[in-house]
């Protein structure tokens, strides 16, 4: 509602009737960090570990302790302070932070200054009234009438003389400490937090004539916490950790043809991959801030064709086969890293040397050694068509089925396709084939099924099933 946006002419600092040194205590500058040296941990899954170190001016015995500028969204359950001679005896989150709607609901009970403006003159009217709810709209009390702060376009102001004690103008948490000695005492406050996360980006070029892609990998730094982390030593976690907040993401068709045997150079954690950021950054809120970690040339790289039918029938309706593009993640001839999971978008070189998108596909944490098949989209000119040409039952738990696959080329250039068969449960077996072919899983098998330029190729196959 209008009324929102008029109370936030209102709330600056200069506009509040309080004296110098409240306003300091009530408002600090935006530009001051009450954040000392502060260490973060992103995880994949949103959720992030803080480290702030600060430099605590203490008295002896039991003292209270505020510290501003932590996580608006603080899980304060996970807080943990830890310095020489000190023991936390209660804390307490303040999470009502300053806006104008939450100032307006602390004032119900209150009297405020509204100021009208008459726009022909620019004459102001100042009128006492006292708030008596601030639910889905603004009712005041002036003198003997009650009145409801419109809607109306007129400008309207109001004017507190105070800011309420328990509204904060930054996330603040309040700590009671039993100090065993006075002085200077550095304290490390960690807790956990969501609102901070990293998603991985990779930007692939793709010469087909060279048979090899350019891929630049990015990190993608995001802040909702409500707060910002300024100056601070970012460490990076590749994996998913377990937990209520870290729900399992689902990639669908995995990217992933062969997972990768070989072990990489890039420090661990555990079961973890880390990736600490070279210089401290400053992460504020609201922001996204991307970091290259990957930069490789000329790696090798094929495309293909692939076809699937999902179970044992008839798909008569021609079909798009799926562009892939095929590489590897190994120390020879690939990529040469593990690849944390994210998103790939693949470009090529149009006739004028100008790359453009060609597709993109999400892949899931891929360690280094896999076999990588990125498909990109539906092939124009490559289709096909299942048929079922006969099916006999043999016994009460045996069938014959013979299969007969079309494909059409309509490029200048043979192709191959990837012809794959699944859904093959139980005991199911080839007893003809016009084409040899592998069993790549339990329930799947595939054939590499060449077509020529400009026409046309057939495979027959006879699967004999027993349940």
């Amino acid at each position: 509602m209008r009324w929102t946006a008029l109370l936030v002419a209102a709330l600056p600092v200069a506009a509040l009737p309080v004296s110098a040194s409240a306003q300091t205590a009530a408002v600090p500058a935006p530009e001051a960090s009450a954040q000392g040296d502060v260490a973060v941990t992103i995880y994949q899954d949103g959720q992030s570990l803080v480290q702030d170190t600060r430099q605590l001016d203490l008295t002896a015995g039991r003292t209270r302790q505020e510290f501003p500028d932590v996580s608006a969204q603080i899980r304060s359950e996970t807080v943990t302070l830890s310095g020489p001679g000190l023991g936390i005896v209660e804390q307490n989150f303040d999470y009502d932070l300053l806006t104008p709607r939450k100032l307006m609901e602390k004032a119900v009970g209150s009297v405020v200054t509204i100021v009208r403006t008459n726009p022909a003159t620019g004459a102001e009217t100042r009128e006492q009234a006292r708030v008596l709810a601030a639910n889905g709209g603004i009712v005041l009390q002036i003198g003997n009438r009650i009145e409801v702060l419109r809607d109306d376009g007129l400008p309207v102001r109001v004017i507190f003389d105070k800011v309420p004690e328990n509204l904060r103008a930054r996330p603040t948490l309040s700590v009671t400490l039993q100090v065993a000695r006075a002085g200077r005492v550095p304290a490390t406050l960690t807790y956990l937090t969501p609102g901070l996360g990293w998603t991985s980006d990779y930007v692939t070029l793709f010469d087909e004539a060279k048979g090899s892609i350019d891929m630049q990998g990015w990190v993608t730094l995001t802040n909702s916490t409500g707060t910002d982390f300024r100056n601070a030593d970012v460490l990076l976690v590749a994996g998913r950790t377990a937990g209520p907040r870290a729900p399992r993401v689902d990639f669908g068709d995995t990217t992933i043809e062969q997972a990768g045997t070989e072990s990489g150079t890039r420090e661990r954690l555990g079961d973890y991959y880390l990736y600490p950021l070279a210089a401290r950054t400053t992460i504020a809120n609201a922001q996204q801030k991307q970091v290259s970690f990957l930069d490789v040339k000329g790696a090798a790289a094929r495309k293909a064709y692939e076809w699937s039918n999902y179970w044992l029938g008839t798909n008569a309706d021609p079909r798009s086969a799926t562009s892939v593009l095929k590489f590897s993640t190994s120390r020879e001839g690939g990529l040469g890293d593990q690849l944390p999971s994210g998103t790939i978008r693949v470009y090529m070189r149009d006739a004028r040397g100008d790359p453009q998108f060609i597709g993109e596909s999400r892949v899931d944490a891929a360690p280094m050694g896999s076999a990588m098949s990125i498909r990109t989209g539906d092939a124009f000119d490559v289709k096909g068509t299942a048929t079922v040409v006969e099916r006999k039952r043999l016994s009460s738990k045996r069938w014959q089925t013979t299969m007969r696959y079309d494909f059409t080329n309509a490029r200048p250039a043979e192709v191959t396709v990837d012809l794959a068969q699944s859904g093959l449960w139980g005991d199911v077996r080839i007893a003809e084939a016009s084409l040899a072919g592998e069993r790549v899983s339990a329930e799947r098998m595939e054939w590499k099924v060449p077509v020529p330029a400009n026409g046309k190729a057939s495979v027959t196959i006879v699967f004999d099933t027993r349940f």
